[in-house]
């Protein structure tokens, strides 16, 4: 780890979320926190998800306060800290659970954000052949719902693939 910087320059690094950390020497967790902060306005943008956005001022706020706990720490702490990234996707994701399935659905969420993006693209140049608000609106909807439901499907996953895990531990435990 680095020695402490300075405050003045802590204080305006920290104006921008993630900038704080990767001046103070915690790269994983500024960068992370940074592509998080980013990756939020991306999808309000591209995916006109305006309902994101309220994740920015508590991800902004997260971001300010860790920056100035960071420099307040005595020099002992301050030395002892261990730089680590926000989300833990190894504990998610463990590399040896990473088989054929995972690649799929990988490989099915860079088609649906390819076929989102080509929707995107393709419909503009459409509109001028087929006029009519409510068909349009409907069109201009089909980006959110896909994401919508992908998103309802992964927690559906989640959910399930946790309840398994439930499922077989118990049973270990059983036949012990």
């Amino acid at each position: 780890m680095t020695k402490k910087k300075s405050g003045f320059l802590t204080f305006c690094f920290s104006l921008v979320p993630g900038a704080g950390e990767m001046y103070m020497g915690f790269m994983k967790q500024g960068v992370s926190i940074m592509a998080f902060f980013w990756l939020l306005i991306f999808l309000a943008a591209f995916l006109n998800m305006g309902p994101v956005l309220f994740i920015l001022p508590i991800l902004w706020c997260y971001s300010f306060f860790n920056v100035h706990n960071l420099r307040g720490l005595c020099d002992e702490e301050f030395y002892a800290m261990e730089d680590d990234y926000l989300f833990h996707l190894d504990r998610v994701l463990p590399a040896d659970r990473w088989n054929k399935r995972r690649n799929n659905l990988l490989a099915w969420v860079l088609i649906v954000i390819g076929v989102l993006i080509l929707w995107g693209n393709v419909t503009e140049y459409m509109r001028w052949m087929f006029p009519g608000e409510i068909y349009w609106s409907i069109v201009d909807a089909v980006p959110q719902l896909a994401i919508s439901f992908l998103f309802i499907w992964g927690g559906i996953n989640l959910i399930r693939g946790k309840k398994r895990e439930l499922e077989d531990k118990s049973l270990e435990q059983e036949e012990r």
